[in-house]
């Protein structure tokens, strides 16, 4: 009984954990990574001061540095920002009227 009471406490731990996790924006990973890249303190230092796992930060790095090598490359396809899309819907949706007015025109 008192196994299902630890792997309970366990859980409960983990799903808080899991709840208050921080979620870092892409110019947060870029700056953490560039900081890294200045070598003015170790990586150990720079993940204590910002509060991340050092396999979180090689795993940032490794990204950061595949999108370059990607770009730099000649692959100039990127994936839209999701203002972008809701601009390109919106201009999408103005034409569709616009061509239906027309339609009736005629």
């Amino acid at each position: 009984m008192e196994t299902r009471k630890k792997q309970t406490a366990e859980n409960y731990i983990k799903d808080i954990r899991r709840k208050t996790r921080r979620i870092f924006s892409s110019e947060q990973k870029i700056q953490i990574i560039m900081e890294a890249l200045r070598a003015e303190s170790s990586i150990a230092e720079l993940c204590r001061k910002h509060s991340i796992q050092e396999s979180t930060f090689y795993k940032w790095n490794k990204e950061f540095l595949e999108a370059g090598k990607k770009r730099l490359s000649g692959d100039l396809t990127r994936e839209a920002t999701s203002d972008e899309v809701a601009d390109l819907r919106k201009e999408n949706l103005k034409l569709k009227e616009t061509l239906a007015d027309l339609v009736v025109w005629f």
